[in-house]
């Protein structure tokens, strides 16, 4: 069964901004912040159903520090 090597559709690549932090950058730090969580979303299922069992340790941790990321990025984003 193959798998689609591009999650969700995924293919939101972060535009750079200047230093002028303005709403603009905001928002697209945001819906790149969700787009990672619907691919890390994926990612647990794919290692929940079995998928690439001699990787599954280190899958999990991944997964795991991409969660924790995930977590920090929406807090500093939510302060600014």
């Amino acid at each position: 069964m193959p798998v689609d090597a591009n999650p969700a559709g995924s293919s939101a690549a972060a535009e750079p901004t200047g230093d002028s932090g303005t709403a603009e950058a905001a928002i697209s730090t945001s819906e790149l912040i969700e787009q990672l969580r619907q691919d890390r979303l994926w990612l647990l299922r794919q290692i929940d159903s079995g998928l690439w069992p001699q990787w599954r340790l280190d899958l999990a941790a991944l997964e795991r520090e991409l969660g924790q990321l995930l977590e920090q990025a929406g807090e500093r984003l939510s302060e600014l």
